[in-house]
């Protein structure tokens, strides 16, 4: 780490609103690949300085501090004047004597590197301000940067201040800045609000500056994505589709095997494990985990999920917030409920929905049953068409089906109840008493048959 990083501070401005967004919460606290935006500033802010950032709050400023906790100090401002004076609230809180990085709290996309790059160049230059820039083809609304004959920044035009000629400038300001700290603060007291907003504008900084005989430097970013802000949904929506290309990448590179990239959706909290294949139209959210040599099959929909080595997970499997352990098979279109818990070697197969159910090593469901509430020993068969009728109108009950048992098919299990090991259940029994140990179970009522029942009927 370079001096200038250890006499650093910096600040992250999330004090707005963000009414584009047309949203009850806060644009810093929207998700973008499982993660609240605030999240990868924090992120990319600890990786530049090892001492807490300070992060200016003002709307919903409790729900802020819920989800950053201690990973930073707070600022408060209470009426957004604009961001001079979201910055001059942070004074209290910095040494006079560092250097201050100013980062927004919606622009969760630049790398380390490209600010490590801004700070050596603040460093090397002896600049009272550097700021980073970007080209675009289209600059919108983002401020023009004015440049004198020889190439150094002279100000920053906010569009809506700027001429017919200025808004013709494709160089606009990234909204990250490096200041020294000894001529930041008292010449942010000193701005004006003579401007079409009547706010206090950072941006203004840069002409006080030069003004003052200050040098003013700029670094231009390498990709102008890493400048992305947050103002609208579509904003939002660019920003994830980035982190999960960047999330994909990562995961390429560390030996997974993704048969469309572009098709898969990936939280940037997920881990998988080398050599495993995920097919297109994937989604992976939250906390899953997935191991080594599995094979992830289109349509699988996983959310906090975690996943042993030799998996197959095969189309159409929804899991959510389950355990599956090595060498099991899921699917297709099986469906596992929060609570549950596959050990190895088990197979749940087409159209079995699991909720709190734990299943033994090599226990298969393969087809058509539901198993909630439920603790299945290791071996055991059950057959299709199997339910645990574990709710009766007011409580859930357990079922329990010990090691080696044979549950045959159309077999409903009303709970509480308890089949023995190794017992054996004949297919379409209802069971509502304890089945002991190696015993067979069966409850149906005798058949009948009626000769000509058919004719008769068709004769009336």
């Amino acid at each position: 780490m370079t001096a200038l990083n250890q006499n650093l501070d910096v600040i992250i401005l999330a004090a707005g609103q963000g009414t584009r967004m047309k949203s009850a919460t806060i644009k810093i606290l929207h998700a973008a690949a499982g993660r609240p935006i605030i999240d990868y500033v924090l992120d990319l802010a600890g990786a530049i300085c090892d001492r807490p950032p300070i992060i200016i709050i003002g709307h919903q400023r409790e729900s802020v501090q819920k989800v950053v906790g201690e990973r930073a100090r707070y600022a408060v401002q209470e009426e957004q004047k604009g961001t001079g004076h979201a910055v001059l609230q942070a004074a209290p809180l910095v040494d006079g004597a560092r250097h201050v990085l100013i980062l927004s709290g919606d622009v969760p996309l630049t790398r380390p590197e490209t600010l490590r790059r801004l700070l050596d160049e603040h460093d090397r230059s002896k600049n009272a301000l550097t700021l980073l820039t970007m080209v675009l083809d289209d600059p919108a609304m983002y401020g023009r940067i004015v440049r004198d004959d020889h190439g150094a920044v002279t100000r920053i035009v906010e569009a809506k201040d700027a001429s017919d000629d200025e808004k013709q400038i494709r160089e606009v300001n990234a909204g990250i800045y490096v200041f020294d700290g000894t001529h930041l603060f008292d010449n942010l007291r000193n701005l004006s609000t003579d401007n079409a907003q009547g706010e206090y504008y950072l941006t203004d900084l840069p002409g006080v500056l030069r003004d003052s005989g200050r040098r003013v430097g700029a670094v231009i970013a390498d990709d102008p994505i890493e400048a992305l802000g947050v103002n609208s949904r579509a904003d939002l929506a660019s920003v994830e589709g980035e982190i999960q290309r960047r999330v994909v990448t990562k995961l390429m590179s560390e030996g997974v095997t993704f048969r469309n990239p572009a098709t898969v959706v990936i939280d940037s909290t997920v881990s998988i494990g080398n050599d495993t294949v995920v097919y297109p139209f994937v989604t992976i959210e939250g906390t899953t985990t997935i191991g080594s040599r599995c094979v992830i099959e289109p349509g699988v929909h996983l959310t906090n999920v975690n996943v042993g080595d030799d998996v197959h997970l095969k189309t159409g499997t929804v899991a959510e917030d389950a355990i599956i352990e090595d060498e099991a098979a899921v699917g297709p279109y099986a469906h596992l409920r929060p609570g549950t818990k596959l050990g190895r070697r088990v197979k749940v197969g087409n159209f079995v929905e699991t909720k709190k159910a734990v299943f033994g090593e090599g226990t298969k469901a393969s087809h058509l049953s539901y198993i909630g509430d439920a603790e299945v020993g290791a071996d055991v068969n059950i057959g299709a068409g199997t339910i645990t009728c574990n709710y009766d109108g007011v409580n859930k009950h357990k079922t329990v089906i010990e090691d080696g048992a044979f549950i045959g098919s159309d077999t409903q299990l009303v709970a509480p109840v308890r089949i023995g090991k190794g017992a054996y259940v004949g297919a379409g029994s209802t069971i509502t008493k304890d089945v002991p140990a190696e015993a067979l179970a069966l409850s149906r009522t005798p058949q009948r048959i009626i000769e000509g029942w058919a004719t008769r009927k068709k004769t009336k």
